[in-house]
């Protein structure tokens, strides 16, 4: 694409992109105008998909490290102009028990999935803020609202991106920025998920395609009727 901006197109930014849910969401706002950025730890899916989209770019960030969310911010704000979109993809941690779990493995969890979120959002929410308007959606989790056994260091991150998150829509609401948490409650359909999950029925598995589908209808709510927390499943999943 052209090293140029391009100041009439909004520009969309995605945390966190992998061949599920982050490409999808880059996907879905390219088709409907954006310029993305796209950003990921590695930039083997972000690389290609960027060649493969319009008006879009590839950045390495890892969200674990404030120092990389603000050096990638400051070239996004360089090269693209500001952020009127954040899609905060980026999740992880690791699976154990208590006894299991050790302290790093807690702190990086918390780092990726609660500590990223704010540092990201402290570099987009001033542009946001001086235009009265922008959209800043989160992708969280079942255990954003309940721990599971094994989940001791992902659910109490995805616990607390739920938290900041509801702080978040509460401070900027009034500022004219729409914030919302997506709780993806099922398991995503991806070759290594279906190949791990082989028992489980086609309507077990949730389509990343549709996943981003509501992440846009969300990021396109009238203000009289935003959204804080919407909570995704498919038709196959207990609850």
């Amino acid at each position: 694409m052209s090293n140029s901006k391009s100041p009439e197109r909004p520009v969309c930014v995605v945390v966190g992109v992998g061949p599920g849910n982050g490409a999808a969401l880059a996907r879905r706002f390219a088709a409907e105008g954006h310029a993305v950025a796209l950003l990921a730890r590695s930039s083997t899916t972000t690389t290609e998909l960027a060649s493969a989209l319009p008006h879009a770019r590839a950045y390495a960030c890892d969200v674990g490290d404030p120092a990389s969310i603000i050096r990638a911010f400051a070239e996004i704000r360089e090269q693209l102009g500001p952020v009127g979109t954040l899609l905060y993809n980026a999740g992880g941690g690791s699976w154990g028990t208590l006894e299991q779990t050790t302290p790093e493995q807690f702190e990086t969890a918390w780092r990726i999935n609660a500590l990223g979120l704010l540092v990201a959002a402290q570099q987009v929410v001033p542009s946001m803020e001086a235009a009265g308007s922008g959209t800043i959606v989160i992708t969280g989790a079942t255990a954003s609202l309940r721990g599971g056994a094994n989940f001791t260091a992902f659910a109490a991150a995805k616990a607390a991106q739920r938290s900041l998150a509801e702080s978040m829509a509460r401070d900027l609401g009034p500022q004219g920025i729409h914030v919302a948490l997506l709780v993806i409650d099922g398991v995503v359909d991806l070759p290594r998920t279906r190949a791990a999950l082989a028992d489980r029925p086609p309507e077990a598995f949730m389509k990343p395609e549709e996943i981003a589908d509501v992440a846009w209808a969300t990021a396109r709510q009238g203000r009289s009727t935003w959204s804080f927390l919407v909570e995704l499943r498919p038709f196959g999943e207990k609850w």
